[in-house]
């Protein structure tokens, strides 16, 4: 790829950096919080509902306390003795207490899950949608596996978040009160011993939080980088590159590696703060027995006068009081942690792509085809902020100065060294890249003017790696046009000389073309890809080296499909075989980011120059 080439040596330095901006810590996110809340603004009514269900819950479990103590005061221990007719009662009332309790729970719990996992799906597909406006330079200086962990691993880290947090901060606060609220009507006094050490045990907490949000993030890196080396080397051609070079043991003790720092960080994560919810849980489970002891102490002194009722009730209001109490400590101490991977997730969302539409910009005319490159210079993104970090070290532009037109209907070939910047010249006419300096125009207009997406919808490449999915050879085809008929594709297949291959596989179209399309033999695999294009129907077409990968039988063949696919568009071929270039209208000769010959291939040759040199070049290398 002209691109890699072109800043194949920065690229490394500029993933770092990119890295580097992707990690920052959490508050350099501005207003974190309020963007989270901001994710839930489409849900008005169920999050409405589920205030309301919580609200009633939490009050209704200030009730079993109390009629706890009416159960043992004025029940089974009254001062007129056993009360059977009010114990039923309040047997009934309690058990009808929980049963109602019970299923607003599963009512509560279905909206929180329905509210939580659409807000993560709407979170996932948001994320998706930006990646894909991103400009191509983003995706050559960052690993894929990289991009799929921020999809998969971070939002599905802040899951737990979405769902639960709503309703367990609302309801556990509200339950905590209410328990509050029961204990301080039953005794004070008692209350406060039971609530003195919780300033403390608040601010360990956030500490600790502030710890696990540090360890949630190096978490997510290790997986990132995990996900980077599986798709690398699990890949198919990642498979055959190890097996190749008898590199599999490496691959393996790579990842072993990889996996031993994940175990070891989400050890860490599973431990930082076990300590302290063991010490606040035996605090908590330590107060009932204190409260027996207070009791005593409060009887025999003559203080006051605790019931046994008393007693019991208060001891049963604390315990309803510890699980919400130490489930808002979670709940805080995971929003802690969760926002290390909103803070990545936002970060993504807040990069702008560098392709896109001006203000004003027009869809482009219904027939295009002339092209005109205007004094165009062009640097790689990684190249102008390694010029910036370093002055004194400005790389050579990729391209410098390149003027040149290509009337529509013309058949024009580039050819030049390696890394000359012929595939960065055809980058800049479906605009995947912007140019530096300079314009380039499509039937007159500056491609900055026109919108992206109706441009490059006019645009086909063929390009010398071909991508294939994992699907049948049918649907492969209809990815350029999903609304084709059967007859559309057999007429695009013949076209690109492979219709009759197709009808000798057992399936025929509906072949299934594997990974990559490896199933497919190389020539077959270019020929799909053309007859894919030429279902699509462009207007100008551009074939990057489509045929410098093949034996010379195949290549004649794939050649053929090419010239097919040509007729009536204007073509553009970055050629290495330049056999396959010498009826072009006009050859392009470029070298060192420049347009040094242009001509057809017999002036060329005539001319003596750097055509010439290199078609002779290649005699040697033929004859050899």
């Amino acid at each position: 790829m002209g691109g890699g080439r072109g800043g194949g040596r920065r690229i490394s330095s500029a993933d770092e950096d990119l890295q580097r901006r992707l990690n920052a810590d959490a508050p350099q996110i501005p207003h974190l919080s309020r963007r989270i809340r901001g994710l839930f603004a489409g849900y008005r009514n169920p999050l409405i509902l589920i205030v309301i269900l919580v609200l009633f819950s939490a009050a209704l479990s200030v009730l079993p306390p109390l009629l706890t103590r009416a159960v043992f005061d004025d029940a089974l221990f009254s001062p007129d003795g056993l009360n059977l007719s009010l114990l039923v009662r309040l047997t009934v009332m309690m058990i009808a207490l929980f049963a109602l309790t019970g299923g607003l729970g599963v009512w509560q719990t279905y909206l929180t899950a329905s509210v939580g996992n659409s807000v993560m799906g709407s979170l996932r597909t948001r994320m998706f949608e930006h990646l894909q406006r991103m400009e191509l330079n983003f995706f050559t200086r960052t690993k894929t596996g990289s991009i799929q962990s921020r999809l998969q691993n971070d939002v599905g880290g802040v899951a737990g978040v979405l769902t639960n947090a709503v309703s367990n901060v609302l309801g556990n606060t509200v339950t905590v009160i209410a328990a509050a609220v029961a204990m301080l009507l039953l005794s004070w006094q008692m209350t406060i011993v039971a609530f003195i050490l919780m300033p403390v045990l608040v601010l360990a907490q956030r500490r600790i939080g502030r710890v696990r949000a540090r360890i949630a993030s190096a978490t997510v890196e290790s997986l990132a980088e995990m996900s980077a080396i599986t798709q690398e080397t699990l890949s198919v051609s990642g498979v055959l590159l190890a097996k190749s070079f008898n590199r599999q043991p490496a691959e393996v003790e790579r990842y072993r590696q990889a996996n031993r720092e994940q175990v070891r960080l989400q050890v860490r994560q599973a431990m930082s703060g076990q300590w302290f919810f063991a010490t606040v849980s035996i605090f908590l489970s330590s107060i009932p027995a204190v409260v027996y002891l207070l009791a005593g102490l409060m009887i025999g002194q003559g203080v006051a006068t605790v019931t046994a009722g008393t007693i019991v009730a208060f001891t049963a209001a604390q315990s309803r009081l510890m699980f919400p109490l130490l489930g808002l400590m979670r709940v805080a101490l995971d929003v802690q942690t969760s926002t290390a991977l909103f803070a990545r997730i936002f970060e993504y969302l807040d990069m702008t792509p560098a392709i896109r539409d001006r203000r004003g910009a027009q869809p482009v005319p219904e027939r295009i085809g002339s092209i005109e490159l205007d004094r165009v210079s062009f640097q790689y993104p990684d190249a102008v902020a390694a010029a910036v970090a370093d002055p004194d070290a400005i790389p050579a532009p990729t391209l410098n100065g390149v003027s040149l037109r290509i009337e529509e209907g013309q058949f024009v070939a580039f050819v030049g060294p390696s890394g000359s910047g012929k595939t960065t010249l055809s980058y800049l006419i479906p605009r995947l890249y912007d140019v530096t300096d300079g314009a380039v125009r499509v039937s007159g207009i500056d491609v900055r003017d026109l919108q992206h997406e109706s441009l490059v919808a006019r645009v086909g490449i063929v390009s010398q790696e071909t991508y294939l999915f994992h699907d049948t050879i049918a649907q492969n085809l209809r990815y350029a046009r999903p609304d084709a008929t059967d007859e559309e594709l057999r007429a695009a297949a013949r076209a690109a000389n492979i219709h009759d291959t197709i009808e000798s596989f057992a399936d025929g179209y509906d072949t299934v073309v594997g990974e990559r399309g490896y199933r497919l033999s190389g020539g077959e695999k270019q020929r799909v890809a053309i007859a894919r294009v030429l279902l699509k129907d462009p207007d100008i077409l551009i074939l990057d080296e489509a045929t410098s990968a093949l034996d010379s039988t195949s290549e004649r063949i794939v050649q053929d499909a090419l010239d097919q696919a040509s007729r009536g568009r204007t073509t553009i071929s970055i050629a290495h075989r330049l056999s396959t270039v010498r009826n072009a209208d006009c050859i392009y000769v470029v070298r060192a980011g420049r347009v040094v010959e242009r001509g057809t291939h017999t002036e060329l040759m005539a001319a003596e120059g750097l055509y010439a040199e290199l078609y002779r070049e290649r005699d040697v290398r033929e004859s050899a």
